[in-house]
């Protein structure tokens, strides 16, 4: 049966065969079976992600882990980096949930930059910095590396959060070498599984700054995840089953291409997108700090993207305009999950086509 391939930056396409593990008979949620299940994804997360840190899996998608952010580890203020409209979400999300948050903006297209972050941490007392790894709306990869690194050489007692919802699953990432205290994604990017669930890693301090935070709610409450994983190995409030048979499926896979060769497909699939845009138009990103999951296009030739993508439609496939003030402006290709570089190269072989390049 014919649909449209989705290179949108999420959902991505997500294989037959993972589609058909949500077919298995469901079992119950507080057996022996589920406990077995759900210890196995825990584990194969740690080896994929080569960490010690605690790894929860919940039945939402990751912008909860917005939320658990400011009820769980902000004590009294935040600083949140904003540099799209992802990370303005974050940005806006704390405060929603009643805490202080500062915003710290660049230019879209323009990534974070470690001294910047140290230079807003002295101005005032922060607890806790959070920023977006791949700003889905412009296509910019921050360097949290190095910004982690800075962070906690100079405040160690801050707690880092990383939104890497685009990210996780495609490009490289090791919470110990990020010095994250929590890092999030969800499943239907890189992980090339349908929407439904989200993925955390969070250190021990996180878990000790939680302690310290009242009001954490219930279903958003990091202690209660924590307290019934230590007891039970299970969740505490009824999971996705069915997600959770294709989630420990595709981690299989994820395990035996490894994690640097998934990095480096990925990268593959970044690298001739951007060459192709370069050649033809510019990318939105700032040099240097591309994403390698999702390109984010400057449309400089002024291309009706709307139409381009009524073409692509007809010929099966789906790429994404910009975002909000972005739309038309940028258009973006998601390479990321179970993609190929041959399935790109086609592609883009059919945008020159209908622009008759």
């Amino acid at each position: 049966m014919s649909h449209k391939r989705l290179l949108i930056p999420g959902p991505t396409e997500s294989p037959a065969e993972l589609l058909q593990q949500q077919s298995k008979w469901l079992i119950g949620h507080r057996g022996a079976d589920y406990t077995e299940l759900y210890v196995g994804i825990i584990d194969k997360l740690g080896k994929y992600f080569e960490t010690q840190h605690n790894r929860t899996v919940l039945t939402s998608s990751g912008t909860i882990w917005m939320d658990m952010t400011a009820r769980n580890l902000v004590k009294k203020k935040a600083l949140a980096g904003v540099c799209g409209a992802f990370s303005k979400r974050m940005y806006q999300t704390i405060g929603d949930a009643g805490k202080e948050v500062d915003p710290l903006n660049v230019e879209w297209g323009k990534a974070h930059k470690p001294d910047d972050v140290l230079e807003a941490l002295a101005q005032d007392d922060y607890d806790t910095v959070a920023l977006v790894h791949n700003e889905t709306s412009t296509g910019v990869r921050n360097p949290i590396e190095e910004i982690g690194r800075a962070i906690k050489k100079e405040y160690p007692d801050i707690m880092f959060v990383v939104d890497a919802v685009s990210s996780a699953g495609g490009d490289y990432l090791v919470p110990e070498k990020l010095n994250t205290d929590l890092m999030f994604t969800s499943t239907q990017k890189c992980f090339a599984l349908p929407p439904g669930l989200s993925i955390a890693f969070y250190s021990d301090a996180a878990v000790a700054r939680a302690k310290e935070v009242p009001g954490r709610g219930h279903y958003t409450d990091l202690m209660a995840i924590h307290n019934y994983y230590q007891k039970k190995q299970q969740n505490p409030t009824t999971p996705n089953v069915s997600l959770m048979f294709a989630l420990s499926h595709q981690l299989d896979r994820m395990l035996a291409e490894g994690n640097q060769a998934r990095y480096q497909r990925h990268n593959e699939m970044a690298k001739y997108t951007q060459k192709w845009a370069s050649q033809k138009m510019e990318m939105f990103p700032e040099p240097g700090y591309e994403s390698i999951t999702v390109s984010t296009i400057a449309n400089t030739l002024g291309k009706n993207i709307g139409d381009l993508n009524k073409e692509l439609g007809k010929r099966n496939y789906q790429i994404a305009n910009g975002y909000g003030d972005l739309k038309e402006k940028t258009f973006r290709i998601g390479h990321m999950g179970e993609w190929t570089l041959p399935e790109i190269k086609s592609l883009l072989w059919h945008i020159d086509d209908i622009w008759g390049e």
